[in-house]
């Protein structure tokens, strides 16, 4: 009887580890994007996304001028 309560508390220990590993395992989505936001900013994956957003954002900021130049320059000739 004494081996019986022996493997029920063996077997209520995995149960319990299962329940917790398994409630750990859980993200909840707010958390886990709070974490992934703050591992992105002490990494600095944030800056450089950032970095390259303004290196694209630069880019087309001077196509654009560029662009505009040449229609001045179209519209001058046509004088």
């Amino acid at each position: 009887m004494n081996q019986w309560f022996g493997g029920l508390r063996g077997l209520g220990r995995v149960l319990i580890l299962c329940v917790v590993l398994a409630a750990g395992g859980c993200e909840g989505t707010d958390t886990r994007d709070q974490v992934d936001d703050t591992v992105e900013e002490m990494t600095g994956k944030k800056n450089l996304d950032r970095f390259k957003q303004m290196k694209d954002d630069l880019g087309e900021i001077q196509t654009q001028q560029t662009e505009n130049y040449r229609q001045l320059e179209e519209n001058d000739d046509d004088k």
